[in-house]
């Protein structure tokens, strides 16, 4: 359930008119807890329990949830933390086991009982120069196991400057459902606008939910309408308990992938709190 305002409901007005024949009542929000490289708030697994601890202390999300843990701390955080809390891995490999060092296969994660996978984050591929073709081939692999999918999208600052973002976005999507297949009720898509990550700034309510209808649009032409119409889209920009309820008001944003803000319980359940 959305709580919009009607000045936020106003200025929404204009960009959200073309994606209105996607609206659905059926798409359940979903929100997601990044921890990237961050044992909770800290370096410990003390510092993960106690992010734990105030979670399971939290609201209850009303909506689906899920905490995107580092590798190592899996089995700790899904053995302590409150069932209503899915977990996620942050990344996974394309192949089941061989020599590839570092590396954690799909299989492994279904044996700890890990149901949902990120798969190319930004940091990802601008850091680790993990390629559409590579991310592509991880998708359907994950699919395939039956692994929930949060596979991110997004452009930079410049390209954003330059009015060329669905340009770049194009073939990234076309990289996520081609190897999606047919297997859609798996797949959720994060939007990142690669610039609000992790620096403070966030798109307006109006570009975030532009962008939303505008890769809802696309999907429904190069897929199908009722994919588009039932495909969760996230949004992945510097969420956070101040900017999540004007951001959720976008009727094309479906939840929120969060960074910084899942890193502490209180803001992380204001965040999810928001549906």
């Amino acid at each position: 359930r959305r709580t919009t305002t009607s000045a936020t409901h106003a200025t929404m007005q204009a960009v959200t008119r073309t994606s209105r024949r996607f609206m659905s009542t059926t798409r359940v929000p979903i929100v997601g807890g990044n921890w990237k490289m961050n044992a909770g708030n800290g370096t410990t697994k003390a510092t993960v329990m106690e992010l734990v601890e105030g979670l399971n202390a939290a609201p209850k999300p009303k909506c689906e949830v899920f905490l995107g843990v580092p590798y190592v701390y899996l089995e700790s955080v899904k053995a302590a933390v409150d069932p209503a809390f899915k977990i996620a891995a942050q990344n996974m490999y394309k192949e089941t086991k061989g020599a590839f060092t570092g590396e954690i296969s799909g299989e492994m994660l279904a044996d700890l009982g890990v149901s949902t996978v990120i798969i190319g984050h930004s940091e990802r591929r601008d850091i680790f120069g993990e390629t559409d073709a590579l991310l592509g081939e991880k998708i359907a692999k994950a699919l395939s196991l039956g692994l929930q999918v949060i596979a991110c999208c997004g452009e930079h600052k410049e390209e954003r400057e330059a009015g060329t973002t669905m340009d770049v976005l194009v073939p990234q999507l076309e990289a996520i459902c081609t190897n999606a297949a047919t297997d859609f009720s798996n797949l959720v898509i994060a939007y990142e606008p690669v610039w609000a990550i992790g620096t403070g700034l966030t798109a307006t309510p109006e570009q975030a939910q532009e962008t939303h209808a505008q890769i809802r649009t696309w999907i429904a032409d190069k897929v199908s309408a009722s994919v588009a119409d039932a495909v969760r889209i996230q949004y992945g920009g510097s969420a956070n308990d101040k900017n999540a309820a004007a951001l959720a008001a976008g009727p094309d944003i479906d939840g929120f992938l969060v960074g910084g803000a899942s890193l502490k319980a209180g803001p992380f359940s204001a965040v999810y709190g928001v549906f």
